[in-house]
C-alpha cells in the first residue's frame, strides 16, 4: 500500500532574504553601521558635504534639490547671506537663555525639526533616528504624513517626546479623520496642516535621476552600489522601504502627491480641521501676509511662512521677506514661524530679530541623517545651539526677547 507524500514547508521554494544570504558570503563587507562622525564636521555646510558622499546621488538630490530651475531655494540661502547685524555692547551676557515655546510647548532652543517625507530613504533608521536625537535634546520633532513609520509606532517608542504631526488633506476625508484620531490617541502635541501642495512641484533632479518609490535596481543603481555599499546593504537587509500611512507607487513622490492629496483644499477644510482637532494647529505653507491675516482669524495658533523649501512653486518669495509684513497684519493673534534657507545659528537669529517666534529646520538635519544617522542629527542640533549661543553673546543679548529689528538689516 502506498501513501501520497504531503507537501511540507521544506518542499516549497522560497526566496531567501539578503539577511539570510549574507552570513554565507565569504567576502569582506563594509560595516553596516555608520562610522564615527569626525570632529572636522563643524558646520551645516560641512555636514552637507559629508552627506553627499555617504548616499547615492539620487537620494542626495532628492533632499538637496528643489523645483523648476531651483532659484527659489537658492534665493532664500542668498537672502540670509545678505543679512547684517548691529550688536549692542556693554550689556553683560555671561549667561544666555535660548528657551522659547512653540504653540505652548516649551523648547530649550528657538528651532524645531520640520516634517520630511520618506525619511528612511536617507538612512535606514529614518524618522526614529531623528526623533531619538530630538528627544535626547528635549526639542520638538514633526512627523510627516509621508513618513516611513506610523504616528502610533513612533510615539510608542518615545513616550514623553515632544511630537507634532504634519497633516496633508486627502481626497478621502474619512482617512484624514481616522488619521487625526490615531494621532490624538498617540499623544501628539499639535497638528501642522500643509496647504501648499495642491499638486506636486516640478522636481527635475528626480526625473533626471530616474528616482522612484521604492528605489529600483537597474544597471545604473548596480554601479552605484559599488560606490555606496553601506547604504545599499542597509536598505536591502531592513524592512521594506515604504510609506507608513499610504500605499507607495512605482513612480516618483510627485506622482504619489498628485494621486492622493486633494487639490480642492480650501478655507472650509481649515474650518473643518479646527472643529475636529482640539489642540494647537500650525498652518504651514503660508506665502502672503494677507493670507496669514485671514488664516489667523480662523482660530489657529501659528503660521509657518514657507515655500516648501523651494520644492513647490518656483520663483516664490523668500519666507524671511514675509516676516515683517505678516507681523504687522497678524500682530500677536498667532505665532509666526519660518523655514527655508536656514543653514546656521546666525540665520535663526536673523529670523527672530525680524519678528519670527521660531524656525523649523528640514534639510540641515537630513544632511546629518545621511551623514551619520542619529549621531549626525544630534551633531546638527549641537552645532546650531553652539552657534546661537555664541552669536547672541556677541550681539549683546542674553535672551531671545532681546532681539529686535534694529539689530538686523539686509544689504
Amino acid at each position: 500500500m502506498t501513501h501520497e507524500a504531503k507537501e511540507t514547508r521544506f518542499d516549497r521554494l522560497s526566496r531567501p532574504s539578503i539577511a539570510e544570504i549574507l552570513p554565507m558570503v565569504d567576502i569582506k563587507l563594509p560595516n553596516l553601521f555608520t562610522p564615527k562622525l569626525p570632529k572636522s564636521v563643524a558646520t551645516i555646510n560641512d555636514m552637507r558635504a559629508r552627506a553627499s558622499r555617504m548616499v547615492p546621488k539620487s537620494v542626495f538630490d532628492y533632499v538637496d534639490g528643489s523645483a523648476g530651475d531651483e532659484r527659489t531655494y537658492q534665493n532664500s540661502l542668498d537672502l540670509f547671506q545678505r543679512v547684517r547685524f548691529t550688536p549692542k555692547q556693554l550689556r553683560g551676557v555671561d549667561g544666555v537663555d535660548l528657551s522659547t515655546n512653540f504653540v505652548g510647548v516649551q523648547s530649550p532652543v528657538p528651532f524645531a525639526l520640520a516634517p520630511t517625507g520618506f525619511t528612511r530613504l536617507m538612512h535606514h533608521m529614518g524618522e526614529l533616528a531623528v526623533a531619538r536625537a530630538a528627544s535626547s535634546e528635549d526639542i520638538i520633532y514633526t512627523l510627516s504624513t509621508m513618513g516611513t513609520i506610523s504616528p502610533d509606532e513612533l510615539a510608542s517608542y518615545l513616550p514623553g517626546a515632544k511630537l507634532f504631526f504634519q497633516l496633508y488633506v486627502w481626497r478621502d476625508r474619512s482617512f484624514t479623520l481616522d488619521l487625526l484620531e490615531r494621532v490624538k490617541r498617540a499623544g501628539y502635541r499639535a497638528i501642522m496642516l500643509t496647504i501648499d501642495t495642491a499638486t506636486a512641484g516640478l522636481r527635475y533632479r528626480d526625473e533626471r535621476n530616474g528616482f522612484s518609490i521604492p528605489p529600483k535596481i537597474t544597471p545604473k543603481t548596480i554601479a552605484d552600489m559599488a560606490l555606496h555599499p553601506r547604504w545599499w546593504i542597509n536598505l536591502l537587509v531592513r524592512p521594506p522601504l515604504e510609506f507608513a500611512t499610504l500605499t507607495s507607487t512605482d513612480g516618483t513622490v510627485s506622482d504619489l502627491v498628485r494621486s492622493v492629496f486633494d487639490p480642492r483644499l480650501n478655507f472650509d477644510d481649515l474650518a473643518f480641521l479646527r472643529e475636529s482637532w482640539e489642540g494647537p494647529i500650525v498652518v504651514k505653507g503660508v506665502q502672503s501676509a494677507k493670507d496669514a491675516e485671514t488664516i489667523s482669524k480662523m482660530g489657529v495658533e501659528a503660521l509657518l511662512l514657507s515655500n516648501h523649501g523651494g520644492r513647490q512653486l518656483d520663483r516664490s518669495l523668500e519666507p524671511l521677506r514675509l516676516v515683517e509684513p505678516t507681523r504687522q497684519l497678524v500682530g500677536d493673534d498667532a505665532q509666526i514661524f519660518i523655514d527655508g534657507g536656514i543653514r546656521s545659528g546666525s540665520d535663526i537669529l536673523a529670523a527672530l530679530a525680524f519678528g519670527a517666534d521660531g524656525v523649523f529646520i528640514g534639510r540641515p538635519y537630513l544632511y546629518g541623517l545621511m551623514a551619520n544617522g542619529q549621531e549626525g542629527v544630534k551633531r546638527v542640533i549641537e552645532i546650531l545651539k553652539k552657534e546661537i549661543t555664541v552669536q547672541m553673546q556677541l550681539l549683546g543679548v542674553s535672551s531671545l526677547s532681546g532681539l529686535d529689528k534694529e539689530m538686523v538689516k539686509v544689504i
